[in-house]
Formats: structure tokens, C-alpha cells, sequence
């Protein structure tokens, strides 16, 4: 594991965002909304990779387009180096947005099909009007080239490129601004099990060499182990859980984190014929009426009454290990 930075260079609090459902045609009347990320804290520190893991749906991407303000929140706020992002408008936003990039998930539809990769990737060079013609071209050779791909291949489309390069283009475009934080939305998810490997290694070395910072949306919770230095745990629009790598896979403490990690298989037929496994019930609710308390209460093996009808407190329950739950006691 990397050493930890205590410096801390995004900090999230509080941060809520529903999306409203209307009905109607003319009026378009509010008749409800989408609780899509609810309350949902945590901070990033300089250097680090900080994984969001969770089911397909529960607002892991929700929260990540959220902190870039590509979604406006409903309320919460975003604090980068301090300065909070929620209340920016403008201009001022657009150049705070210079050290704040995504790679998408989709390296199909992240990429304009009638533009150029040298223009994708020079794209944001002209909006800030960082570059020339010709500084913005040489510098899409050398991003391309940083990403493992050739130089020549600037004035190519992206029908043109495999999955994995097309993603190492979305990569190259991310890093095209010099930015220090990346959100990696599920980056891998689209790719084949070879090609993911070589995606991940990619985003590791440039970390290392640009000490850059990431927020890494998966749900590949094996992968998450690999590159995340701290693992968060999402279910339904809010985290149940937060902790350091090592803490999260080998001592996890609310019992959804204890379902998910069962769930992954162990290399190992003795261990993994002894290993206990967590069994859910029922499906996940609904987000736009979520349970009341307890939004896993509905699932959970060991739900008592107070989950019903308290929401539980977000508590350090032993150093550096955060968990929303009722019943689990603090650890000295």
C-alpha cells in the first residue's frame, strides 16, 4: 500500500442528489424522485486511490458525475483544495475544471465517432486555449504515445480502435489538462479480462509518475483490491462502509460489505469449501421510495426493530474504519 498523505484534496459532505419525476405533458408535475445519492460523505487525500464499490445501480457513477458538478447536486457540498465547487457557476467552474477529469465508462460512447483522436484529445487543450495548432499536436503524440499507442495514429477515428484503445484514448484525453484528480467510472467494465489488466496497470503507473489522485467506481471487487488504497461501500445511494484496503477485505463489518466479499470466489478449493457464505434476500428496493431507518434493513440477516425506525449514525467504530450501522459496537 502507498503511504498516506494526510493532505486531503477533495472532500465531500453531506452530498445529496435526486433526480425528480414528472407526470404530465404541459404542467409536468413533480410527483416524486429518484434518490440517487443521499447523504453521502467521505474524503480523498493526495496521492491516494480511493475505490467506490457496490451493485449496478446503488449511485456509484451518480456520485462521481455529482463531485464533478456534470450533475448539480440537490444539496451537499464538494470541496476541492478548500474551495467548494457546489457554489462555482460560470467561468470559474470551467477552470476549476482543468484539474478535475473523468475517464467514462463506455469507450464506445465516450468518443465523438466523427472526430479525430488527435481532436478528442486536443479537444480540451483549445477550450482552454492552452495550445496552438501545433503545440496542441505535438502535444497529442506524446499523450498518445504516454498511453502506449503510437503517435501516428492522430489523424485515425475511433471506429478504427479495439475497446482497450479506444479506453487508453479516453485515458490520454483525461490526462490531456494535467489535472490532479480522475474519476475512473468504471473504466475496465467494458473491456475483456486481458485488456483490463493492462488498463489497470496503465492508471497505476501514470499515477505514479503525475501523482495523481482517483476515485475508482467499480464493481469488480477484486480489481478494487488491486489499486484502491481505502475501499467505500455503497448501497443505495448512501456508504455503509469505509476503511483501508486491508481492514475492508479482512475484517469487514457491516453485514452488506459481508455479503459482497462472500460472494467472491477464493482460489483456494480447501478455503473456499469452508468459507461461510452470506446469502441475501429479496431485491434491492426501490430509490424512489427507499426503506425507511435503514436503507439494507430490508435484506440484512441480522435487522432489529431500531433499524426500522432510526437512520444510523455514520460512526469511526476503530480508527479509520466508518460504518452506518446500529448494531455493530465500537472497537478499541
Amino acid at each position: 500500500m502507498k503511504e498516506q498523505n494526510p493532505e486531503v484534496l477533495l472532500r465531500v459532505e453531506n452530498l445529496v442528489k435526486h433526480f425528480p419525476i414528472k407526470q404530465g405533458i404541459i404542467l409536468m408535475k413533480t410527483i416524486g424522485a429518484v434518490h440517487a445519492v443521499d447523504d453521502v460523505s467521505f474524503n480523498i487525500h493526495k496521492g491516494e486511490t480511493l475505490g467506490l464499490v457496490g451493485e449496478s445501480g446503488c449511485g456509484k457513477s451518480t456520485t462521481g458525475r455529482t463531485i464533478l458538478q456534470l450533475y448539480r447536486p440537490t444539496s451537499g457540498h464538494v470541496y476541492y483544495n478548500d474551495q467548494d465547487l457546489v457554489a462555482m457557476k460560470g467561468e470559474e467552474l470551467r477552470k476549476m475544471r482543468r484539474k478535475m477529469q473523468m475517464i467514462f465508462q463506455d469507450p464506445y460512447a465516450s468518443l465523438n465517432p466523427r472526430m479525430t483522436v488527435g481532436e478528442i484529445i486536443g479537444e480540451p487543450l483549445m477550450i482552454h486555449k492552452l495550445a496552438n495548432r501545433r503545440q496542441m499536436e505535438e502535444r497529442v503524440e506524446h499523450l498518445l504515445e504516454l498511453v502506449g499507442l503510437s503517435g501516428k495514429f492522430s489523424n485515425r477515428f475511433p471506429h478504427e480502435f479495439s475497446g482497450g484503445q479506444r479506453q487508453r484514448i479516453g485515458v490520454a484525453r483525461a490526462l490531456a489538462l494535467n489535472p490532479d484528480l480522475i474519476i475512473c467510472d468504471e473504466p475496465i467494465s467494458a473491456l475483456d479480462v486481458s485488456i483490463q489488466a493492462q488498463v489497470v496497470n496503465l492508471l497505476e503507473d501514470l499515477q505514479k509518475e503525475f501523482e495523481l489522485t482517483y476515485l475508482f467506481i467499480a464493481h469488480d471487487l477484486s480489481m478494487v483490491r488491486h489499486i484502491s488504497d481505502r475501499v467505500a461501500v455503497m448501497y443505495l445511494g448512501i456508504i455503509v462502509e469505509l476503511a483501508s484496503r486491508y481492514d475492508l477485505y479482512h475484517d469487514p463489518l457491516h453485514p452488506y460489505t459481508q455479503a459482497l466479499l462472500s460472494a467472491v470466489p477464493i482460489p483456494d478449493p480447501l478455503v473456499e469449501e469452508k468459507r461461510k457464505r452470506v446469502v441475501l434476500v429479496g431485491d434491492v428496493p426501490t430509490p424512489v421510495n427507499p426503506p425507511s431507518g435503514c436503507r439494507f434493513r430490508t435484506r440484512c440477516p441480522i435487522a432489529e426493530e431500531i433499524c426500522k425506525e432510526l437512520k444510523p449514525e455514520w460512526r469511526e467504530v476503530k480508527p479509520d474504519h466508518f460504518v452506518a450501522c446500529h448494531l455493530i459496537k465500537e472497537i478499541i
